[in-house]
Parts: structure tokens; sequence; C-alpha cells
């Protein structure tokens, strides 16, 4: 199976924790703390070593809170590369109110990168010693719209496939760049893309399927959170359900649903297989509430549920 690498540009430390009631103005009390290590291409790469995948994952860190994150990406026993920044590694927070059942999610813009900064990564990417690499999550302030596309470039010289998985105009200048393995938009993101409301499966599908036809992307699997997941390919775009779940949290299910997707490839499955594997990935980890992500026991679970697409 060969190594993964996963590149955060705009990395976070995830703090999660339980309140009964949000109450403005008032102090709360919060049980059930906890801290991890987050951001698109971390919570892949976590998910990826719990499955048994080669990993390693590229990230950005600085200011005060830098060392905090680089030590609980060691807490997973993750390979990294640290690229050192200026600025300081947001911190983001969720926050549960058990009275309601309600999740609330507040997550800072990140620090700003100088262009020797964003140029760093290029340059480890460069180095990096893998067969495939993930390019997942937000640009930070600072890093050009094209630095995916950027990225995608110098990985194609090095015949490395590629996975992207962003939004906005990173998105489009990335698929721009074309030749991706994967592209995995959500609903509102391939709308975005395609610049028109998509409504019902087949919209979807019809909106995926350009991007597979211009030859951008050998797959685009779009979810749809509780709905699902369309899946456009050469031979057509097929859809599957998600599984009935009772949701805890919905933060890394996409993180999640690409880990799931690359690990099943990766590991010679094929296509529709794989795709199997991201819907019960994604599922996986919205049935633990907080950071903790998709768990390979859940997952394995929830694909006996999962029928062929």
């Amino acid at each position: 199976m060969k190594t993964v690498a996963t590149l955060t540009m705009n990395p976070t430390i995830d703090v999660s924790y339980d309140v009964g009631t949000v109450r403005h103005t008032h102090k709360m009390r919060t049980d059930n703390e906890w801290y991890a290590p987050g951001g698109g291409g971390i919570n892949v790469a976590r998910v990826l070593a719990r499955l048994g995948t080669p990993t390693r994952c590229l990230y950005l860190s600085g200011g005060a809170t830098g060392p905090a994150l680089d030590g609980l990406i060691d807490a997973h026993q993750l390979p990294r590369t640290r690229i050192p920044i200026g600025g300081p590694t947001r911190i983001a927070s969720a926050v549960l109110e058990r009275d309601s059942g309600k999740e609330f999610r507040f997550t800072p813009s990140g620090p700003r990168l100088s262009e020797p900064e964003w140029r760093a990564c290029l340059d480890a990417l460069a180095e990096a010693d893998c067969g495939l690499v993930v390019l997942s999550g937000s640009l930070p302030p600072g890093a050009p719209d094209n630095f995916y596309a950027m990225a995608i470039q110098l990985l194609r010289q090095r015949g490395v496939e590629v996975v992207l998985d962003s939004s906005g105009p990173a998105l489009q200048r990335g698929i721009e760049a074309g030749g991706l393995l994967l592209v995995k938009p959500s609903q509102g993101e391939l709308a975005e893309l395609a610049g028109r409301t998509l409504e019902g499966i087949e919209a979807i599908g019809e909106a995926a399927m350009r991007i597979v036809e211009t030859g951008q992307a050998g797959l685009v699997a779009v979810t749809m959170g509780h709905q699902g997941a369309v899946l456009a390919r050469r031979e057509g775009p097929v859809f599957l359900p998600a599984p009935r779940i009772h949701a805890a949290s919905a933060v890394g299910a996409g993180d999640s649903f690409v880990a799931g997707m690359v690990h099943a490839l990766g590991s010679g499955k094929e296509e529709l297989e794989a795709f199997r594997w991201g819907v019960a990935s994604g599922s996986a980890a919205v049935l633990r509430a907080g950071t903790d992500l998709a768990r390979p026991a859940d997952i394995r679970r929830l694909l006996l549920h999962i029928g062929a697409p």
C-alpha cells in the first residue's frame, strides 16, 4: 500500500465540550472537554492511520499555539512534517448543548501567510516521499486562490496522484488544474461551481459528470449530508443513501469520507466499493460527539448496512 501524504494549509486545535444550556452573558460551566489536532488534511490522516494506511501529514504551525498542535499530532502518533510560520495556529471550538442536542461551532479564519511561508509548502510537497497526496481544507489568508492548482501541477509532474477537498475559488482553481484522482465537493460546493442550485440526485450527477467528462477528475464524490452521496465516474453517476443513524456531531464527516475512499482505493478496492467505504466512514464520524472522527469498528459495522450503489 502506497504512503499517503496530506497537506493542511489551515490547521486547527479543535476543542470540544458539552454544556447544559447556551445562554448569553452568563458564565457556562462545561464538561467532557476534549482537545484534538484538526484541519482537513490532519483529520484525513488521523482516520487513514486508524485504518492502517501508511500516512504522513504536512501542515503549518506557528505562534504560541503551534507547539500545542505539534504535541497533539504526536499524541496521535502521526508521522509529520511541520512547516513553521510566524502567525499563531488557530483554535476552533465545538459546543454541544445537551438540552437541545444542537451543536455550535466556532472557527477562526486562521493566520495570514507570507509568500515565503506558502511557497515553503510547495517545497515540502516537492520532497514528500509518497504515492498520493490529499489536499484538504480551506486556504488561510495570504495564500493565493491558485495555490492548490500550483500544488497539483507540481505533484502531477512527479507522477503523484492527487485528491482535492476544498471550497470556493481554491476548489475551482484546483479542479481547473485537472488530472485529479478524486475531488469531493459537498452539494453546496458543487452548486457554487456550477453557478446554479442543484436540486435532486439527477441534477447533482449531471454537474459532477461534467468534471469527469472534461478530464479534470477521474472520480467526483458529492456528499449530501444525511441524504447520502453521489459518485460520478466514467461509467456514469451512482447514488448511495446514508445509513440511518443518530447524529451526534458533524465535525470531520467529510474528512472521514475522504479517508475511507482513499484507504479503500489504496487497498486495491474498485471504485464502487471505495464509494461504500466513503459513505460508511462519513456516517461513522457523526456517531461520536466532538472531534473523535470515524473509528474502524464503526465503519465496518455500517458497511454491513450499505448496499451496492
